[in-house]
This record gives C-alpha cells, sequence and structure tokens, in this order.
C-alpha cells in the first residue's frame, strides 16, 4: 500500500465517524496542510456530534475550514461515491466498529462506506484508524476481512516515549504516523532507543 504509487496531486479523503478521538482528525487535516496535500472530508452526523462534545461546537467548521471540499455523508453522487474518482489515500479516523462492519460486508448505507467500498475494489490505500476497547470477537473478525480485503487496520493508539506536552501534542503525533505512513514527509519524533 505504498503512497509513492499513487500520484501525489490527487487528492486525499478523510471521513470522520462518531468514535471518540475527533481531535486526530483535526491533527490530521493540520497535517495535510502543512504537507500541501489536498484534504477532502466528510463527517457523518454521529462524528459531528461527537467532534461537538469533544472539542466544542466550533470543532466542525474548523475541520471544515482545513479541508478543500467536504461532502454530505448521505450524498451517493458525490465524488468519492465513484470508484473512477482519482485519490491519493482514505483515512477514516476515528473508525467506529459499526462503520468498520459495514465496510467489512460490503454494506454502502452512507458515503463513508460507499467510499471505502470503492478504494477496497479499485486497490487505493485505505486506512481504518479504529477506536473501541476493548475488542470483541466481532470486532476482530470484521478488521481481519477489511484487512484481507486491502484495508490497513491502524487502531488510534497514543504514543508516550516522545513525551507529549498535552492532548494536543499527542493527538499532532498519531496523526504524523499516519501520515508518515502514507508516505509524506512529516517531522515527528522517532523512536532512537534509550
Amino acid at each position: 500500500m505504498a503512497a509513492s504509487a499513487h500520484n501525489s496531486s490527487h487528492p486525499l479523503l478523510l471521513a470522520v465517524t462518531g468514535a471518540s478521538g475527533t481531535l486526530y482528525a483535526l491533527k490530521f487535516l493540520e497535517v495535510m496542510r502543512e504537507v500541501g496535500q489536498e484534504a477532502h472530508l466528510v463527517i457523518s452526523d454521529a462524528g459531528a456530534q461527537v467532534a461537538a462534545l469533544e472539542l466544542g461546537p466550533g470543532a466542525v467548521p474548523e475541520m471544515e475550514e482545513l479541508a478543500a471540499e467536504v461532502y454530505d455523508f448521505r450524498d451517493f453522487t458525490a465524488r468519492p461515491a465513484s470508484g473512477s474518482a482519482r485519490w491519493r489515500a482514505m483515512v477514516v479516523l476515528p473508525c467506529t466498529m459499526g462503520t468498520l462492519a459495514a465496510i467489512a460486508g460490503g454494506i454502502s448505507s452512507n458515503l463513508i462506506h460507499r467510499a471505502a467500498d470503492c478504494f477496497l475494489k479499485e486497490g487505493r490505500p485505505l486506512i481504518l484508524a479504529v477506536r473501541e476497547a476493548p475488542f470483541n470477537r466481532t470486532h476482530l473478525e470484521n478488521m481481519l476481512r477489511c484487512h484481507d480485503a486491502g484495508a490497513t487496520i491502524f487502531p488510534a493508539m497514543p504514543s508516550f516515549y516522545h513525551k507529549p506536552a498535552g492532548l494536543h501534542e499527542m493527538a499532532r503525533f498519531f496523526a504524523g504516523r499516519i501520515a508518515q505512513f502514507l508516505g509524506f514527509d512529516v517531522e515527528i519524533d522517532r523512536w532512537e532507543g534509550p
């Protein structure tokens, strides 16, 4: 799933669903702006509700301001609903277990599910930053199904070896890790040993 195989001039799609961890999505959009990558955004209703609860009422407008284009998650005529559209990658951050299950089962009940299905069928990078604890067997089996279909499971797990000064720094580090995985040159503290 090397990002270098995909044209960097193509936009990246960020989907935000209703799991805890909206700060990761906000920081990921900031990182995409830093590296000059055009990012498009789709947020589920539950994702917008969680964003407001976690970050305040201005969270969704702030994310939309950072995105080059914003799609209604109910709009099946939007660009991400077609496999013929050109994209660099799709990141679902955070990814609910319901979204994971829909993607694993090939169920397209909204634009996020449909876009993920298109990314899988077209062999494009799809990152699912799952957010739940603990995992039950169904969660694990759905992760394996998505992995076997071509997605990368990238759990929203923070790191602490870089001694983050607060939540924003911790979330920025995780967003940077996803960006690096996709092939972007992002400055983060790498582990160099003790």
